[in-house]
């Protein structure tokens, strides 16, 4: 199949981001995005929970109807800003059809986002992982997600992810970018280890940050139906109905493990002391903060 149908596509530049070439033709359209004031923005680097978080999302925005939220895909219900292959709607022409309020995903660094978020003060949920586990998970996903590259070797991967040579860049650039515009705006920071370790705290903060209040029977029916063990057997929020030509989940599936630590199971003991060097280097003088397990 030919690349232009997002087959293993070569990454080019966009503004010195590394991405996808069919997202930096789509990029003009993206730019010129208008966002409504009561858009929501799931932001994360890749492989940091975007799902996931996106499920809860319409969860709480469907006041926990199990149904409502199996109407479709979850890339459908919550479209992907930044996305354009050849075939298929982009994510601007989803987000134009879809009724307000909306729910946007991006993983653009926040020096990209389209500055109508901004002029439209819209609320920003962030969401930041351990770069261990994003760097393993980021590996199974090029596997598995035909769009990318060949991710080549693990060691080559993490390599290519130390040096920000993957789509979307570094992700420190990216973690950093956002927590310091956290300081200014409307954006609620949130991190995927705290959201494994209490859901129902964290959800608690996002409703808080919603200004919006639920039952505690609601709550309940979204901490259950989000689990990764629901998550992972839904279709609707599994990635299953996406074509295997795209993404093929014989290879590894797309809610693979959902797991904090699991880099564990892959970092030689060298691979990890350089990982813990290179992160110090690279976050020094910075107040955010991830527990970097030794």
């Amino acid at each position: 199949m030919e690349q232009e149908d997002g087959i293993r596509q070569e990454l080019g530049s966009l503004h010195g981001i590394p991405l996808f070439k069919s997202f930096i033709e789509g990029w003009p359209q993206v730019k010129a995005f208008q966002a409504r004031p009561d858009d929501l923005l799931i932001s994360t680097y890749p492989k940091s929970g975007t799902t996931w978080l996106s499920e809860i999302m319409d969860m709480i925005y469907h006041d926990g109807n199990v149904e409502k939220c199996r109407r479709d895909a979850i890339y459908n219900r919550v479209p992907f800003l930044e996305m354009k292959v050849s075939k298929g709607l982009s994510g601007i022409e989803q987000l134009e059809k879809t009724p307000s309020p909306r729910l946007v995903k991006t993983h653009l660094p926040v020096q990209l986002l389209p500055t109508s978020f901004w002029e439209k003060d819209c609320k920003i949920i962030y969401m930041a992982r351990n770069p261990k586990d994003v760097a393993v998970s980021y590996y199974f996903f090029h596997q598995m997600a035909k769009i990318h590259p060949d991710p080549g070797t693990k060691a080559e991967f993490l390599e290519n992810f130390m040096a920000g040579k993957v789509a979307y860049g570094s992700w420190y650039d990216h973690v950093r970018g956002w927590w310091e515009e956290k300081q200014k705006k409307k954006i609620l920071y949130l991190f995927y280890e705290d959201m494994k370790k209490d859901p129902r705290r964290e959800v608690q903060k996002i409703l808080q940050f919603l200004g919006k209040e639920l039952e505690e029977g609601t709550v309940e029916r979204i901490l259950h139906h989000t689990s990764f063990q629901e998550m992972k057997k839904n279709p609707a929020a599994n990635y299953e109905t996406m074509l295997p030509t795209l993404m093929d989940h014989s290879l590894s599936p797309f809610l693979r493990k959902g797991i904090s630590g699991d880099w564990k199971n892959h970092f030689t003991v060298a691979q990890n002391e350089r990982f813990n060097q290179h992160y110090q280097e690279h976050m020094a003088g910075s107040d955010l903060h991830f527990q970097m397990e030794v």
